[in-house]
């Protein structure tokens, strides 16, 4: 069994490797269902499930049944249709990493199988997310959810239903998907569905993209060493952080028109006229 820091590091190059993974969120598609109100999921994922599971202990086996039955179909999506490099054969490829999942859980081997599957279904579910709400919007449900998650960990308010919800597991040793482990270390569903929202906002520009996922891997390596103080952190926090520091020298790079041509865009300057 690898230590909490060898652990933690792997899990944190993974959630950083899922922002790069995503592809172009389809178009026409899902526009019938297109809505600001869209971008609310970020962080009400949060909220409801640490109440849900704060409230109603019994409810994380209740969710980790759910993930059990919704992974699966959501990774074979991101294979077959919505990463990068999708192929319709590759949904296939569901099948075997659930069975290994399934077969040898509780091994690194099987931990995994199992991380690979969530990181594939947070993949679908953000780029369906990026597809339906507009970048502005969901950009600042990126930042809420990151927000909220800062201050129930804060407040201590996560740690106790997160621990339950860690815990908790469908029986007949069925694999564990409603958080990820490796290791000695665990991390949320939800901070892997962080990353490939932020992938799926940043899909239309590949160099971004990469560059994100190279910058949220700094980021979170170094927001781990926290880890020597503190028992549990809003890993979310890194990649809002990241998609923040992208936008700002996105907005700086922009070029600003000049006064002339302001000036001539609200009709105040002279036009010539040919006689």
């Amino acid at each position: 069994m690898p230590s909490f820091a060898v652990s933690i590091v792997f899990l944190t190059l993974v959630q950083a490797a899922v922002v790069a993974v995503p592809g172009t969120p389809p178009r026409g598609l899902l526009d019938r269902v297109r809505s600001r109100w869209w971008a609310l999921v970020p962080p009400a994922s949060i909220i409801v499930v640490i109440a849900l599971v704060g409230l109603y202990a019994s409810s994380a086996n209740a969710l980790s049944y759910l993930a059990l039955v919704a992974v699966p179909p959501l990774a074979a999506i991101a294979l077959g249709a919505v990463m990068r490099g999708a192929r319709p054969p590759l949904a296939l490829a569901a099948v075997p990493l659930f069975a290994l999942a399934w077969a040898v859980s509780g091994s690194l081997v099987g931990e995994t199988a199992a991380l690979a599957l969530s990181a594939l279904a947070c993949v679908t579910l953000g780029v369906f997310l990026a597809a339906v709400v507009a970048p502005r919007w969901l950009r600042l449900g990126v930042y809420a959810m990151a927000v909220v998650d800062t201050v129930l960990v804060v407040a201590d308010l996560l740690q106790g239903p997160n621990s339950t919800l860690v815990a908790a597991g469908p029986s007949a040793g069925l694999p564990r998907l409603q958080a990820v482990y490796f290791g000695s270390a665990t991390m949320g569903f939800g901070d892997l569905f962080i990353a490939a929202t932020v992938g799926a906002l940043l899909a239309g520009d590949r160099r971004t993209q990469i560059e994100a996922a190279v910058l949220a891997a700094i980021l979170g390596l170094g927001f781990d060493l926290l880890f020597f103080a503190v028992d549990l952190l809003p890993t979310t926090v890194p990649i809002a952080v990241t998609l923040a520091l992208l936008r700002a020298r996105d907005r700086r790079r922009q070029p600003r028109p000049s006064s002339f041509a302001m000036l001539r865009a609200i009709g105040w300057t002279s036009r010539g006229e040919s006689r």
